[in-house]
């Protein structure tokens, strides 16, 4: 990225230890990225063009390969990360390109791609209408974004019982209640919130629906542009 690019996310961000962390703690959430992987393969069609938003470790984009002939591209921020799912890709034997790169200015061409999708990670974005406008720009026409990402309502206890049953160890556990107590739902929008932003974006609006802890946001680019 340009040295003078905008740094894109809240915070310090997730490089060296921390996203090593993230990464092990996330792969304790492996039956929920096969569950994602699904239900995003189950509407895509053959050969279709996909780019993950923030994948991180690169677990969703790594399950979503095995279920068809993608072509999947995966754009981070964080440089560790970049790292550990190129890793885990070639582990795995999954053809991916991981890249390193800023939502807000995306280094993708205009309609791009068939599908966007972003879990996890759009609260963290310093500049969401300019994300969401890049999505928008690398989408073809009459094409879908999903964005999933964790309700700021949702009730600590709902939290607290999701965490339990992923089976973390004490410390991984204590230490992700933690950053959803003092970081995540600080950052996270509320539906109402974030249907605003979409209506600040060139998508206009898009459709929500809403799960005990999450929120899952769908968009779809018109065909034609409105003159």
């Amino acid at each position: 990225m340009p040295a003078n690019a905008p740094k894109g996310y809240k915070g310090a961000g997730m490089e060296g230890w921390v996203a090593r962390w993230y990464a092990r703690t996330r792969g304790k959430d492996m039956e929920e990225f096969r569950r994602q992987a699904k239900s995003v393969a189950e509407r895509l069609h053959h050969r279709c063009e996909v780019l993950e938003v923030a994948p991180g470790p690169g677990f969703f984009a790594i399950e979503l390969a095995k279920l068809g002939v993608f072509k999947i591209s995966g754009l981070d921020v964080s440089r560790t990360f970049v790292e550990i799912a190129r890793a885990n890709a070639q582990q795995a034997g999954a053809k991916i390109d991981f890249r390193l790169g800023n939502v807000s200015v995306m280094p993708f061409a205009d309609e791009s791609f068939d599908f966007v999708y972003c879990s996890a990670a759009f609260k963290n974005f310093s500049e969401p209408v300019k994300a969401l406008n890049e999505m928008y720009r690398v989408l073809r026409p009459n094409r879908a974004a999903l964005i999933v990402d964790l309700r700021k309502d949702t009730p600590l206890h709902e939290i607290e019982s999701c965490i339990k049953q992923s089976g973390r160890s004490r410390f991984d556990a204590w230490l992700t209640k933690w950053a959803f107590r003092c970081m995540l739902l600080e950052r996270a929008y509320t539906k109402d919130g974030f249907v605003r932003l979409a209506e600040e974006s060139r998508f206009g609006t898009c459709r929500v629906n809403t799960t005990p802890v999450a929120f899952e946001a769908q968009f779809t680019k018109p065909r034609h542009e409105a003159a």
